[in-house]
């Protein structure tokens, strides 16, 4: 199994090589690279780097690529800020924070791809979005679960007021108080999404049909400018990994979803992204973040470093905007 990977690498990445435009630089191994370290919760989004590591794409393409799991994004933020890592998957309104807030010095190089099902307590007795008023609806601050709530209340036309909204930052602490009835509803990502659906608790809605596509990742800008190459590699293999889930059958990769935190008996029935190639960030959901952090408070109105959030110099123009 190990040499069919390998040869598939070896492969693929030389196909990948052969379609790079002309001019562009085709990444080699080489021991002069650097390791890198990459953080995330314990969601889809980040399958492909999974995928690329668990079946050595990026051993093949010579990167010493280690990941770390989070269970919030709290945590995650607080590893970012010390250093402890070079990048991260995380969102708009994450990011945004962590530059006008904590001034840390980052940039997004690309869109992930993920979702979030709006999750309701079976004993909520919640049946369509306009039944949430006075309910409790857990969020993690400054965050896409706190901005798609906000989204998901206006379209139910019930103001922030109306609802109560307790702060659960811890994903698995989330998804444990939704099955013991101590909250009413959440948004939650997959895998957790459907360990709480297969307990017959149920999703209204999800960011997808509202619209919401926020989950990118982010490298500070030291590692931008020291380990570059690096980066590159990542993005390749990113790449492959997505060609990977594409072309195998998931029996040969459901160990990796298994390690996410995906129950065996749900790994043939959890629905996966469309995985795009790796894309610029939006400018437009960035905007929105923005605007939705200074009219709830949580930045400065005259904050504008946003402008210069978005690296544009890993990934091609996005195919796709958000509406």
């Amino acid at each position: 199994m190990k040499r069919a990977a390998l040869i598939f690498c070896i492969l693929l990445f030389f196909l990948y090589s052969c379609q790079r435009k002309k001019g562009e630089s085709v990444f080699l191994p080489s021991t002069e690279l650097q390791p890198l370290t990459l953080g995330m919760l314990p969601t889809l989004d980040g399958l492909p780097f999974h995928i690329a590591k668990a079946q050595g794409i990026y051993d093949s393409l010579g990167l010493d690529l280690t990941i770390l799991s989070f269970n919030s994004a709290y945590d995650r933020d607080a590893a970012f800020q010390s250093k402890s890592m070079d990048g991260m998957i995380t969102d708009y309104p994450s990011a945004v924070t962590q530059q006008a807030v904590h001034h840390t010095d980052l940039g997004i190089i690309l869109k992930n791809d993920g979702y979030f099902c709006f999750i309701v307590s079976k004993e909520s007795g919640i049946n369509q979005l306009q039944e949430l008023k006075e309910k409790n609806i857990a969020v993690s601050h400054n965050t896409i679960i706190e901005y798609a709530t906000g989204q998901l209340l206006n379209k139910a036309g019930i103001s922030q007021a109306e609802v109560n909204k307790p702060e659960i930052a811890q994903l698995p602490l989330r998804l444990q108080m939704l099955q013991y009835d101590q909250i009413d509803a959440s948004f939650l990502p997959d895998p957790a999404a459907s360990i709480a659906m297969n307990a017959r608790h149920r999703s209204l809605i999800s960011t997808q049909e509202l619209g919401i596509d926020f989950t990118v990742t982010a490298f500070s800008r030291e590692s931008i400018n020291e380990k570059r190459r690096e980066i590159e590699l990542l993005i390749t293999g990113y790449n492959l990994g997505i060609d990977y889930i594409k072309m195998h059958p998931q029996k040969e990769w459901k160990q990796v979803l298994i390690e996410i935190g995906v129950p065996e008996n749900l790994t043939g029935l959890i629905a996966l992204p469309v995985y795009r190639k790796a894309e610029r960030p939006s400018a437009d959901a960035l905007d929105k973040a923005v605007t939705w952090l200074k009219t709830n408070n949580r930045i400065s109105q005259t904050y504008s470093g946003y402008k210069n959030l978005i690296d544009t110099t890993f990934t091609k123009t996005n195919s796709t905007t958000i509406k």
